[in-house]
Formats: structure tokens, sequence, C-alpha cells
């Protein structure tokens, strides 16, 4: 499917603007777990703006596609991709982790607008995405699932058995996403719990897989344009991304998955993400 150059460069710019305000919204909550939020950026703006079947005036429309942003702590991302999106203002975004808000660390579906699910104990997004792909296979219903996991909360023993369960129901409704970093809370996920070999594993749990580069935005769109990928199976996209993308010291730094930005570090992160205005 063609992807037009303009399509892409919109798109482009719109994560750009989402960088500039993630750094605007972490500054002013004096906390909040950046790495992972500049990581996968650029896959929420392109399923928001160009994938997903939403919308944003009537946010529990019965025939819209569900996201669920398994990985809850970057929750920033999901925040100011909604807000772009029409389903939070921009005061609302600027109340993130602050006292009252319903901007939580973890997004709440009982307070935000377009959250599908509250997230944040790893490990259970991709079950309750199973039981929804399933929930609309029973009901004849047509929208997609789309769940998107950090590649560290695949080393627990509930995403597996979500992935035999995926198959075994034949769920190709159920699109998940590994926004693969390869580092988490602690370090690399290499030296931490070994994933490699990554596409082999969820192939032999009966996924048909594709790898992508998670900040090419015309990969990006591609890939999810053309899934499911195989009748009868559960599609799961590897995207290889950089931690903190975008922002210098925090690209590939494990010590960013979750320190706020302060002082001298927020002025350079400031600097640094102009650029995309």
């Amino acid at each position: 499917m063609k992807i037009t150059l303009d399509k892409v460069k919109k798109l482009q710019s719109f994560a750009g603007k989402a960088r500039f305000l993630m750094v605007e919204t972490l500054i002013r909550a004096g906390c909040g777990h950046p790495g992972g939020a500049f990581s996968c950026i650029d896959i929420l703006t392109a399923l928001y703006f160009a994938i997903l079947k939403i919308k944003p005036r009537d946010p529990y429309w019965q025939g819209r596609d569900r996201f669920i942003l398994s990985k809850g702590h970057s929750s920033v991302a999901l925040y100011t991709v909604l807000h772009l999106r029409g389903f939070i203002n921009r005061a609302t975004l600027l109340t993130f982790r602050q006292d009252n808000s319903k901007l939580c660390g973890h997004p709440d579906m009982h307070k935000v607008p377009g959250v599908e699910m509250s997230t944040g104990s790893l490990g259970h997004g991709l079950s309750v995405g199973v039981g929804l792909a399933l929930a609309a296979k029973i009901d004849k219903r047509k929208h997609r699932i789309f769940v998107l996991m950090g590649d560290g909360e695949t080393q627990e023993g509930s995403i597996w058995e979500a992935a035999m369960s995926a198959s075994h129901y034949k769920l190709d409704n159920l699109i998940g996403i590994v926004d693969r970093n390869k580092i988490q809370i602690d370090g690399f996920t290499e030296d931490i719990m070994a994933l490699e070999p990554y596409r082999r594993k969820w192939e032999s749990f009966g996924w048909q897989v594709k790898e992508i580069d998670g900040h090419n935005m015309q990969e990006i769109i591609s890939v999810f344009k053309n899934s499911p990928f195989k009748k009868n199976k559960p599609s799961l996209v590897i995207a290889k991304t950089i931690k903190g993308k975008g922002i210098s010291f925090m690209e590939n730094n494990y010590q960013w998955h979750g320190k706020s930005l302060k002082d001298d570090y927020a002025a350079i992160a400031r600097r640094e993400v102009r650029k995309y205005l």
C-alpha cells in the first residue's frame, strides 16, 4: 500500500510536536518515565493519526479500535497524543502527575477519555487484549485490538500465557507491538534476562511476526496498514527503537527510564526538542 510523502511528513511533524509537549509536561510535573515515552512516541503518533478507527468526540463509540498501553509507565506519551488528537485539552495535559489530576503516572480508564485499560502492572496488557479480541470475535464485531508492550515486560510469564491463548483462539484481530529498545529499568534486557532469539520465540507461539524501525514513520504506517498479517493468526510487530529517542543524553541510557527532567537537563532537553516545532 502506497504511503504518500505528504502523509509521512505530517505524521513526523505531529511526532515532533509531541516530543516538545512531553518535555514541557515532564518538566512541569517534576517526575515521570521519559525514556520509554520517547522511544514509543512515533508508534503512538502513527496509530492515532493514521491507523486507529476512533472518534475523539465520541470516545466510547462501539465500533472503535481499541489501544492498550501495556507499558503504562509511559503514560505521558499516550496523554500527549490523546491531547493532540482531541481527547483532552492542553490545560489538562499540563496537570500530569499533579495533585488531584486525572492524568496519573499510570493511565486510568475511569478518568481519562480514550484510555481503554488501566495499566502499569507490567505483563497484564496482552491478557486484556486477548480478552477484548476474543469478545469481538464472539460478537462478530470488526474492530481491532492493538497492545503496545515494553520489551522488559515480556520477560514475564503472563505475556507468554496470553501469547499462547491468542494463537489458540486464532485472534487475527489482535495486533501486538513490542517497543524493542532493549533497555529496562535496571539496564539492558539481554544482561538482565535475555530475550533473544526474540522473533523466533513469538513465531514458535504461533504469531505472525514483522520487524520494523520504530522511528521510521513510513515503515510504521505500512506495517499497520497491512495487518493482520495472516488469517487466523495474531500479528506481532517488533519495533526496534532507541530509549530516549530525540534527546541526546537520554538515548540508550537506562538511567532515564524513570528520572525527572530538572536543572541543566531540562534546559538541554528544551533546546533539543525546539527543532521539531
